[in-house]
């Protein structure tokens, strides 16, 4: 266990004792108190929706709740994460705010999409798409689980299957086959493969694989559960690379660098997990009749608002809004009190994850490319142009 576990497990102790006697797992069919205390229930989506559903795959990038009800220390349900969400309370988004995925539903006129743990598990609560994504969660099975439980991609696409059987009990078959091959699958994973598998040298991997090697491994194992998915006639999928983990405050205080640069080692790995990517969706959208498959580079569009802070509005890049030490990167957000007033003008908001203010601009390109082009072969707003056609 490292040294950062560690220190965190005895500083989060205190925070999570009160929480974690229920955090269980709960079954889909329960109805949380989380869920009713937020008033955060699906509505039904408006006429003008442009997909039928939003389904979602990922890490904390794109956790919404999931981890709330995992016995883990990677979880997000106390203040100040939430603080400038829509309800100004925690939810489990790993933001101060909302995260990719929020702003992308609305762009699709869906609702918020509900985590997989935080609905009661009725169709109506699930039509307009479900977020399985978990923090902690990699590629690999055990990568994060010095964290505790979290689900990892083969098991969120099992919890999909699931999802899918109750689809086609409740409306039959053809219009479950439908309305999967024309809502958007949303993956965002990867990252925790590195920061807790490949860099903290776990089973010797650092030693007995060059990161070229591994990054192969990665996207291979990717590539056939891409496929997987497309035999469960998923056909709209939006891939993102890894961010830009070596600029994150977390490595620039574990690297002891003294002028904020970004810690290229690191960022080197994700440039390279990005480049095979990108090569397998492009292989894939050409091997796989009808699919509509596209791989958004979260490094460069990062890295533009980074190299562009002032332009768009932001003037601390280096610090974390809320967390403890040096670039407040050596512990987790943990309480209101270690966060800073105006997370606005932050590209961080803790250790490793970026404010919502990011997360909007990052959503903006994702969807048509506003402020500089990430995806590739098209944005996402063209799949859903086209399709409207």
């Amino acid at each position: 266990m490292s040294r950062n576990v560690i220190v965190y497990f005895l500083v989060s102790t205190v925070i999570l004792s009160s929480t974690f006697v229920e955090s269980r797992t709960l079954s889909p069919f329960e109805d949380p108190p989380f869920r009713q205390q937020l008033n955060l229930s699906p509505s039904t989506a408006p006429s003008s929706s442009l997909v039928p559903a939003l389904f979602v795959i990922g890490d904390s990038s794109v956790d919404c709740g999931t981890n709330n009800f995992l016995g883990t220390f990677a979880r997000a349900d106390h203040l100040p994460y939430g603080r400038d969400f829509d309800t100004h309370q925690p939810t489990g988004r790993f933001s101060n705010g909302r995260i990719p995925v929020d702003f992308l539903a609305l762009r699709l006129g869906l609702p918020f999409v509900p985590s997989y743990l935080g609905q009661t598990g009725e169709v109506d609560d699930m039509i307009h798409g479900v977020n399985y994504a978990s923090a902690g969660a990699g590629i690999i099975l055990s990568s994060g689980s010095e964290l505790g439980q979290h689900i990892s991609l083969t098991q969120q696409i099992q919890q999909f299957t699931d999802t899918l059987q109750q689809f086609i009990l409740s409306m039959g078959e053809d219009a479950a086959t439908n309305l999967i091959s024309d809502s958007v699958f949303y993956i965002s994973i990867g990252i925790n493969d590195y920061i807790h598998y490949y860099l903290l040298n776990v089973s010797n991997v650092d030693n007995l694989y060059l990161p070229w090697h591994f990054n192969h491994f990665l996207a291979s194992s990717l590539w056939q559960e891409i496929k997987n998915l497309y035999n469960l006639n998923v056909r709209k999928v939006v891939i993102t690379g890894l961010a830009p983990i070596g600029c994150a405050p977390h490595y620039l205080w574990q690297y002891g660098n003294e002028n904020g640069e970004c810690i290229d080692r690191i960022n080197d790995m994700a440039v390279e997990f990005n480049f095979l990517t990108r090569y397998m969706v492009e292989n894939l959208a050409a091997e796989l009749p009808e699919a509509d498959i596209i791989f958004c580079d979260v490094f460069e569009g990062s890295m533009d608002i980074l190299k562009n802070h002032e332009r768009y509005g932001f003037n601390v890049t280096t610090e974390a809004c809320c967390g403890m030490g040096k670039y407040n990167g050596w512990i987790m957000c943990l309480s209101p009190e270690m966060a800073c007033n105006n997370s606005s003008n932050h590209i961080w908001w803790d250790q490793f994850h970026p404010t919502d203010a990011v997360n909007a601009i990052l959503a903006d390109n994702i969807w048509n490319g506003q402020h500089t082009k990430m995806c590739y072969p098209k944005n996402l707003e063209d799949i859903v142009i086209k399709m409207a056609r």
